[in-house]
């Protein structure tokens, strides 16, 4: 038993050092050169970073990160499971999504199922885009996707495209979906945050507690440090700016 601590322990150790030492800027490079079209992060000079929380909406535990974001005056991009949404007709919308938007956030198309996109067909994956685009839509402009479980290709990027969106993946991404530890999750997006990063942390279940634990000791720090956190758009409208 001692030693399957000892074991755990050294494990544990390991992981926190190798996440807190590596460089995410120089993975997603790498990623984004062999397979183009998704964007990682965005080149800015002034603190400021994108917030992306996926899976989204829960009931349980979204309200508890939106009323994080509005305590610190944070907005952030949700990218949307649609197959998760409790009410969604014309007539009655979904209250998480109305608040979001209502509060300044903005909404992803995160397709319909929690699952891993690049498995899908062309014609599967394009249509699975599109119905969920169809429940979004309502709800207000929509600009990025991103494909389920972070993997993506050179035909998804290209369908993503002819549906009218951008691909966002991120380069700040604590593994929070897999690692149930919200301090290793602080120290990480803390250790890496840049002008242009894009954060990804995850909504629903446990995972969503997390995120808000998460968000209450990052957004204030990060605010600390004079950075700004805002929605994809915002960040990239930035970019705008600075290429003029």
């Amino acid at each position: 038993m001692r030693l399957r601590l000892l074991i755990a322990a050294g494990c544990v150790v390991g992981v926190t050092i190798l996440l807190l030492t590596c460089a995410p800027r120089a993975l997603t490079g790498a990623a984004a050169a062999v397979v183009p079209g998704c964007r990682y992060d965005v080149r800015v000079v002034n603190p400021i970073v994108a917030l992306t929380i996926d899976d989204a909406p829960d009931p349980g535990t979204t309200p508890a990160i939106l009323d994080t974001l509005r305590a610190y005056g944070s907005r952030a991009t949700f990218f949307i499971i649609t197959s998760q949404l409790r009410a969604g007709t014309e007539t009655t919308p979904d209250p998480l999504l109305t608040r979001m938007r209502r509060e300044g956030h903005e909404l992803g198309n995160h397709l319909t199922r929690d699952r891993s996109a690049i498995r899908l067909d062309s014609a599967a994956f394009a249509q699975d885009l599109a119905q969920a685009d169809s429940v979004l839509r309502p709800y207000g402009p929509l600009r990025w996707a991103r494909p389920g479980s972070g993997w993506y290709s050179r035909r998804m990027v290209r369908a993503m495209h002819r549906a009218g969106y951008e691909c966002a993946l991120g380069s700040v991404y604590p593994f929070d979906a897999g690692l149930g530890w919200p301090w290793l999750s602080e120290r990480y997006i803390l250790a890496h945050a840049r002008p242009g990063a894009i954060i990804i942390l995850h909504d629903r279940g446990t995972r969503g507690e997390r995120t808000a634990a998460v968000l209450g000791q990052v957004l204030p720090a990060l605010r600390a440090r004079g950075y700004q956190v805002v929605t994809l758009s915002e960040l990239a409208a930035a970019a705008v700016e600075l290429d003029r």
